[in-house]
């Protein structure tokens, strides 16, 4: 089969490494094959398991073909047989989507697609392999963060399959790391939660399901309720990201849950006639961590995530009092770093059509907030040059 293929997306003496153990493999009887993401990045224009071993100093992973049958609930219930005389249809048949299925000799410069990946990936459709898909329920938002990464629609088929699935016991960290993916990688984050919602998985985490429905004024917000809202402002962060993964995964985190509280705080202002949510930046915080401790320990991101979904709402107050510099000194002691803080504040600025992108105050609050934040820096750091004692900024 025919194919040309970027290679430039492999760093040389990873490329190298790869084609060094095909060769090992081949003197010793045998073809080894790419499979997986590493094949489908290949074809795409874009930026511990048994029986599989780590290549030391690469990010490459050797495994043999094997077959797993479910024995149990859950990520552990699996009964693991490797099989080096494993078909390549048969190996396949075991993965989650047709996409990754795909399978890449190196030496011989072939390719073997017995699922049809080449051709859903060129009609950009995320489709599942086969009915084994079931087998481990993590797929599901695996499919969530390759939607929103590579700009896939979910085959109807496959929609209907995942919502026979349950989330049985999967552990944080799993979860954790698809919605990390989701957050520091996917360019269209709303296509991902669309899918999310699709197959009903979305009632796994209720935080986000009571968005849903939830309204706003339609003055202020003309996309319609707070999780159209939310999908917007995620895309809009997404367009925005800086490209470190730490602060854009706190970043995004505080931007999907930043109208948590919307849903308890949301009513008819019977004097005015508008929908009001006064209150919610506060009341955000408590559902705000009930969503992170489900999926995540890590202590940073605990502490540093729900103080931006609660003073997300600050850069306009201070601009419309025109708050002095202690008011801005006790809000960056608040929230860690201020940057993070426009951040969220521009993504949600931005989370509406563009004609209402910019919000009351056009963005103006945040120029004022980040150019009064950088004026205080400036003078701390002239302290510190003359002998004094340098604040944190």
């Amino acid at each position: 089969m025919g194919k040309d293929v970027d290679f430039s997306a492999i760093k040389p003496d990873l490329y190298d490494a790869v084609v060094a153990v095909a060769g090992l493999v081949k003197d010793a009887g045998g073809r080894a094959l790419m499979v997986g993401g590493a094949v489908r990045d290949l074809l795409i224009p874009c930026g511990v398991s048994f029986g599989v071993l780590k290549l030391h100093k690469f990010d490459i992973d050797v495994s043999l073909p094997r077959r797993e049958s479910k024995r149990g609930i859950g990520h552990k219930g699996f009964l693991i047989d490797s099989d080096p005389n494993l078909s390549i249809p048969e190996a396949a048949s075991r993965r989650d989507f047709t996409v990754n299925a795909m399978y890449y000799d190196p030496l011989a410069g072939a390719f073997e697609d017995p699922y049809g990946g080449m051709g859903d990936l060129e009609s950009r459709t995320l489709r599942h392999v086969s009915p084994k898909f079931v087998e481990d329920p993590l797929r599901v938002l695996r499919g969530m963060q390759f939607i929103a990464r590579f700009d896939l629609h979910p085959a109807r088929e496959t929609i209907d399959l995942c919502r026979t699935v349950t989330m049985e016991d999967l552990p944080p960290e799993r979860l954790f790391e698809e919605w990390a993916k989701l957050l520091t990688k996917g360019s269209q984050i709303a296509r991902g939660l669309a899918f999310l919602r699709e197959t009903g998985w979305v009632r796994y985490f209720p935080e986000l399901q009571r968005l849903i429905g939830c309204r706003q004024d339609p003055k202020w917000h003309p996309e319609g309720d707070v999780w159209n809202h939310t999908c917007m402002c995620l895309d809009a962060f997404a367009r925005r990201r800086v490209g470190d993964h730490d602060e854009d995964l706190i970043v995004g985190l505080a931007v999907l849950c930043h109208d948590f509280g919307k849903p308890m705080t949301t009513a008819l202002d019977p004097k005015s006639g508008h929908i009001r949510s006064l209150g919610h930046d506060e009341a955000g915080v408590k559902p705000t961590l009930s969503f992170l401790r489900r999926l995540t320990n890590e202590e940073r991101i605990l502490r540093e995530v729900p103080p931006l979904v609660q003073c997300h709402m600050q850069p306009f107050a201070l601009w419309r009092s025109r708050a002095g510099d202690a008011a801005i000194r006790r809000l960056a002691m608040k929230v860690v770093r201020i940057d993070r803080l426009l951040r969220v504040a521009r993504a949600d600025d931005e989370g509406r059509p563009p004609e209402k992108a910019g919000g009351t105050s056009c963005g103006e609050d945040l120029v004022w907030l980040g150019e009064a934040a950088e004026r205080q820096v400036a003078r701390r750091l002239l302290r510190g040059a003359a002998g004094r004692r340098v604040l944190r900024p």
